[in-house]
């Protein structure tokens, strides 16, 4: 039993000690993390047009949602980016899409002049959620 503790351990150990030396997953997350602050950034300094556009889609309360929503894109790529409670930015992250994504690109409900374009936001965000999923599946006990 003691052999399997120590195996485990030492994997452990060669997995945090192959990240370190590797830059891909760094780079990676810091890619993943830049472009979800970006978004976040544009939603919250362009906020009476994303509360509108929230609106039209019939979102309740989007004056409260809309930066609340934002709040946590913002701060689950902040995390996600420093590595610090990755879990929970992950999970922060992962939260937005869920909410967002089939209320805001309902392609399926769309007419069709919009709907091409809101299936590949739909795509997009979806593609998204996939990474934040890993992201927060690959955090595992880094709280």
């Amino acid at each position: 039993m003691e052999e399997t503790d120590e195996t485990s351990a030492s994997t452990a150990d060669a997995q945090t000690d192959t990240d370190s030396r590797d830059p891909a997953p760094l780079i990676g997350r810091l890619l993943f993390a830049g472009g979800l602050f970006a978004l976040a950034v544009r939603n919250l300094t362009n906020l009476d047009g994303r509360i509108a556009y929230a609106d039209a889609k019939g979102v309740p309360k989007a004056d409260a949602l809309v930066p609340a929503a934002s709040g946590l894109l913002l701060g689950g790529s902040l995390g996600i980016g420093a590595w610090k409670l990755p879990k929970l930015s992950a999970g922060s992250i992962a939260a937005f899409f869920a909410g967002v994504t089939p209320v805001m690109h309902d392609f399926w409900a769309a007419d069709d002049d919009s709907r091409d374009e809101e299936l590949t936001s739909f795509l997009q965000n979806l593609t998204l959620f996939g990474a934040a999923v890993a992201f927060f599946t690959r955090a595992g006990g880094d709280e």
